[in-house]
């Protein structure tokens, strides 16, 4: 371990894992990152913003993407005026999802004491985030494709047009495309959201921004008037092994918990959840053939191990080439020269 100056003149430990100069760092709103992966959603972000075009971002729970949603609204503001509004489908029942989304008229139904505006004539001039979509019940599917396709609706119990000029967003945990070959989601919707496609890659494929998000949390996270509790090696080594199923999410709760309840001048592993402390390591297995020589099955290993990962980005892109190089982290001509390199025909893993 090394110690450095900061330019108050005191002394930092510098981590190990840390003392190669860090990636540079990105940021796009509340989204912070050094990760090349998360280069491409935020080009996306900047390109999408200067468009009207229907947004699915996919992405496993907690990976941001309503912080996603919140910074194409905020890059668009230059031509979208009006407020970002969220409603989480898989919150509400069917019939509250509906009067939630269009509003209802005054005794439209029992408990509907007046006229209630819903989220897209909330949303009008603005953005309306459609959070958890795939959960959607299948009649309120149809309504839903029918203000995607002429903004128009009608209130709950009303029988006056509402136009509206609204960006709809959408997000989901599930695989839509999957839904819709088990005809558990309209194709025609899943085809009226997927204009432009966001894929959010989980924490676990960018560990390079464990470091950088823990720092980030624990300066949020400071108590007011005080600097924020430097991370010791010990901990940042438990963080760095975990796992985080629950992703970023679950990173900013840890740091959170961590910064409220230390009582020293740092951040330790004894301020960590358990489960992070002491979680299990993730064991490797590489076939080892003594009767070749170890250059020779690094190589083989190496390239078994591009192959399958490229392939299996292919089959969640669909195919897509430019898709399959943002997952990998990758430009669209080194994609396309492994292609060739290891004979993989992209045409297979295309939905028909």
């Amino acid at each position: 371990m090394r110690r450095i100056l900061v330019p108050d003149g005191s002394e930092l430990d510098r981590h190990p894992l840390r003392a190669n100069p860090p990636p540079e760092r990105i940021r796009h709103g509340n989204i912070i990152s050094c990760s090349p992966k998360m280069r491409g959603v935020f080009e996306l972000i900047e390109h999408v913003a200067e468009t009207n075009a229907t947004v699915l971002i996919e992405g496993e729970t907690g990976t941001g993407k309503e912080e996603v949603a919140r910074a194409i609204h905020l890059a668009s503001a230059p031509t979208r005026s009006g407020e970002l509004v969220a409603v989480n489908c898989a919150a509400l029942s069917e019939t509250l999802l509906e009067s939630e989304l269009f509003g209802h008229e005054k005794g439209s139904y029992t408990g509907a004491v007046g006229q209630r505006k819903g989220r897209f004539e909330l949303a009008d001039g603005g953005t309306i985030f459609l959070d958890e979509v795939g959960d959607i019940p299948p009649a309120m599917q149809v309504r839903l494709l029918r203000v995607l396709q002429e903004k128009r609706f009608e209130r709950v119990g009303g029988s006056e047009s509402i136009d509206v000029d609204v960006r709809v967003i959408a997000a989901t945990n599930r695989d839509l495309a999957r839904l819709v070959r088990k005809k558990r989601f309209r194709e025609d919707l899943y085809y009226r959201l997927d204009v432009i496609r966001i894929e959010l890659p989980p924490l676990r494929d960018r560990p390079e921004d464990i470091p950088l998000l823990a720092d980030h949390f624990a300066a949020k996270f400071a108590r007011p008037g005080h600097p924020s509790k430097p991370i010791t090696p010990e901990a940042m080594d438990a963080l760095l092994r975990h796992t985080w199923p629950g992703n970023v999410r679950e990173l900013e709760n840890a740091i959170e918990r961590a910064s409220v309840t230390a009582r020293g001048p740092r951040l330790t592993p004894a301020d960590l959840p358990v489960e992070i402390v002491h979680a299990p390591a993730r064991p490797v297995s590489i076939p080892v053939d003594l009767s070749r020589p170890l250059p020779e099955v690094l190589r083989a290993t190496v390239c078994d191990v591009e192959k399958q990962y490229i392939e299996r980005a292919l089959r969640k892109a669909n195919g897509h080439v430019g898709r399959c190089a943002r997952i990998c982290g990758l430009s669209r001509r080194s994609i396309s020269t492994k292609l060739a390199e290891y004979q993989i025909d992209k045409g297979r893993f295309k939905q028909s």
